[in-house]
């Protein structure tokens, strides 16, 4: 293990981020110089002000490269760009955009000197990778109390293993949530629900859990069904487990205000929702209108919300999605009648540039207003926290309150939760999706790009909405995700109210969807076994090719193409109209061609640059040397599939071996012996020991 040193500045909120206690160090930080004093700054409009400056500076070499941050726009080389950790409900994922929902303080040097920095600040920070200056990194918070963390190690890769360390080992899902699952905001009642599945079953496109956006709730109250649209709920979740298929709720981090509402009494009666400044519960706005948001910075507040997942999974719910949790606020009580008065005082009906400017403003203002994050506070255990202080613990502390309930409710088995926001050691509680992306073809190469830097930060179980969230998605946009979303744990369809159906049977090439989303099943015994070495070892599942091949000049600029596990390199295919894509081998490598699990070519090629044509209906891949991909039949559904007979694709001109894992998929005893089986290849000999 590499080095790992902590120096703490001011008084640290503790964020519980890390598992491992580092002692405190004494004196200056290595690498990093505190930069104080006056800076003279132009608006660009030829009027100069004096502004005090207080940063964190590093001052990079030309062929250095940043890794990490997370979950972020860009590339993986961060270098170029500002970027803020501050959660922010934003479904416009463009490269002028700063922050996501997620909060990822954790970013990796490598160059001549090669180093990590954690810096664990639950408040807005701003990281300047080479934006205002481009040599130079320059960290900002908006206070100085946090704990800084630097770690040295062998290589990159070195360097993220100590800090997985660090931070905990990774969440597992059940082995069911790997298979494939379709979701969609509009799925209203039960018919709608065995359409889909319908859909999917009677065109043998595997299918093996169905996501339930808002519409399930009794006007959307967490912790409720509505009753005319789901007459029996137990019912219909036996019903669809009988079909093989996992109802998947939501929940949002609002609790409607509404008298005789349970979870609303039981809050306000015992003082779990976050106070204003004069101790009176805060009111904001989501989905139902006026709610409160549940402290769950406070231990006890956060173990009642955790409970109350129980009320869904006495009816059989086996898995949850956790949104709205930066937390999103549509308005304040407080902002919208000062906004209401405003806008009733407007008189002119004939507004110049600047005055429909500010009316226009007046309104999208109102909704994640950074003066509201400042208006309202949490307990933490006795000591009141002001929340845009720990903005972005939010998200972490509502998806930890359900995995904290899980262990003590359901103790020896796995219940699948993620998150739509985070902070790093939200990871040891739940997985994340990328978010309310886009039907665009640059947001397919985004959700490539964010994988390994999601990973470095303990971010296994992830994936992004394939075919998009917003927007319309065509055919061909489809196919090509999903040929990606093959190898991502999470793979998911979901799509918003209002844009076209996007469900793989809506579309003409119905057997070509069942083939592909077959060859996630097929591969699942290579996917499953990498996803969990990976949690369960410290290691990262999807890796940049300047990780594994530092002193390969071409590997190091390559952002296109990933390996994944030990013994695959994908390098889907992200533009439109494309027939195939160039690609780069930075070692002799076997492509595969899969035109569904009957399907299989082979073709070994050496090291060097290639064109690679991939119809749309193929899922193509490449086999590393003296390393093999186990592989079975593809079946409808994961239950399916377990236990089939194994099988074999390597590229191994000697010896080859693989550590093949195999549990039942619910239970927790992941230390146990039993789950490894030795695969090995010698010329034409296999064995299994």
């Amino acid at each position: 293990m590499g080095r790992i040193r902590r120096f703490t500045i001011g008084n640290p909120i503790n964020t519980e981020a890390v598992v491992q206690e580092i002692p405190v160090e004494q004196g200056a930080f290595p690498y990093f110089t505190r930069v104080q004093g006056i800076e003279l700054k132009s608006d660009g409009d030829s009027q100069e002000t004096m502004v005090q400056k207080d940063y964190l500076s590093y001052q990079m070499g030309p062929e250095d490269k940043v890794y990490g941050l997370g979950e972020n726009v860009r590339g993986i080389d961060k270098r170029g760009w500002v970027y803020e950790s501050n959660c922010s409900d934003d479904p416009h994922h463009t490269e002028g955009k700063r922050s996501l929902y997620g909060a990822h303080n954790f970013l990796v040097v490598a160059g001549a000197k090669v180093f990590g920095v954690f810096l664990d600040y639950p408040g807005k920070l701003t990281l300047d990778i080479g934006y205002e200056d481009m040599d130079e990194i320059r960290i900002t918070p908006k206070d100085w109390n946090m704990d800084l963390y630097i770690l040295e190690g062998e290589g990159v890769l070195g360097i993220v293993e100590s800090f997985r360390q660090l931070i905990g080992r990774s969440y597992i899902p059940p082995k069911w949530a790997f298979g494939y699952g379709q979701s969609r905001w509009g799925y209203k009642c039960e018919e709608d629900i065995r359409t889909v599945v319908k859909g999917y079953r009677e065109n043998n496109i595997p299918l093996d859990s169905v996501y339930m956006d808002i519409d399930y709730m009794e006007r959307f109250k967490d912790f409720t069904i509505d009753e005319g649209r789901f007459p029996n709920f137990p019912e219909f979740v036996e019903e669809m487990k009988r079909q093989h298929i996992h109802l998947v709720p939501i929940i949002d981090a609002g609790v409607k205000i509404e008298e005789g509402y349970g979870v609303y009494e039981e809050g306000v009666e015992n003082g779990y929702f976050c106070k204003d400044e004069a101790g009176k519960e805060f009111t904001g706005a989501v989905w139902p209108g006026k709610v409160h948001f549940p402290d769950v910075l406070n231990t006890q507040a956060r173990g009642w919300f955790g409970r109350k997942y129980k009320f869904l999974l006495d009816q059989g719910i086996e898995g949850f999605w956790n949104d709205m949790n930066e937390p999103a606020i549509f308005y304040s009580e407080k902002n919208l009648g000062k906004v209401m008065k405003e806008l009733k005082s407007v008189k002119n009906d004939n507004m110049d540039m600047w005055e429909i400017f500010a009316f226009k403003d007046l309104v999208n203002g109102l909704a994640n207003n950074p003066e509201d994050y400042k208006s309202f506070y949490h307990n933490m255990d006795g000591v009141q926290v002001r929340h845009d202080k720990v903005h972005n613990l939010y998200g972490y502390g509502m998806t930890r309150a359900a995995g904290e309930a899980f262990e003590e409710l359901e103790p020896e088995k796995r219940i699948l939760i993620f998150s739509r926001s985070s902070y790093i050691g939200m990871h040891r509680y739940g997985g994340i999706w990328m978010g309310d992306n886009q039907s665009w073809w640059s947001h397919l190469l985004l959700n490539l790009k964010m994988l390994p830097s999601l990973n470095m930060c303990g971010f296994l179980y992830t994936g992004a909405d394939l075919g998009g969230f917003g927007a319309d998605a065509t055919e061909d946009l489809l196919l090509r995700w999903l040929a990606l979303g093959v190898f991502t744990p999470l793979m998911r369809n979901h799509a918003a109210l209002g844009t076209r159906e996007q469900e793989c049977y809506q579309f003409t090439r119905t057997e070509a969807f069942g083939k592909l989303i077959g060859i996630r099943y097929g591969l699942m015994p290579y996917i499953y076994s990498e996803y969990m070495k990976a949690a369960l070892r410290g290691k990262m599942l999807f890796c940049p090719l300047a990780f594994v091949y530092p002193d390969d000049k071409h590997a190091r600029e390559v952002e296109d193409q990933l390996l994944f596990g030990e013994s695959i390199m994908i390098a889907p295919v992200y533009v439109q109209n494309a027939k195939g894509r160039y690609v780069y081998l930075p070692e002799p490598m076997k492509l595969v061609r899969l035109k569904g699990m009957g399907q299989i070519e082979e073709e070994a090629l050496g090291q060097g640059h290639y064109y690679i044509e991939v119809p749309l209906e193929e899922v193509v891949f490449f086999i590393r040397p003296e390393k093999i991909v186990p592989y079975t039949e593809p079946g409808q559904y994961m239950e399916e599939v377990q236990g089939k007979e194994i099988k074999l694709l390597h590229f191994a001109s000697g010896a080859a071996e693989y550590e093949l894992y195999q549990d039942d998929g619910y239970g927790k005893d992941y230390g146990n012996p039993a789950h490894i089986t030795k695969l090995r290849v010698e010329g034409h000999t296999i064995e299994m020991a």
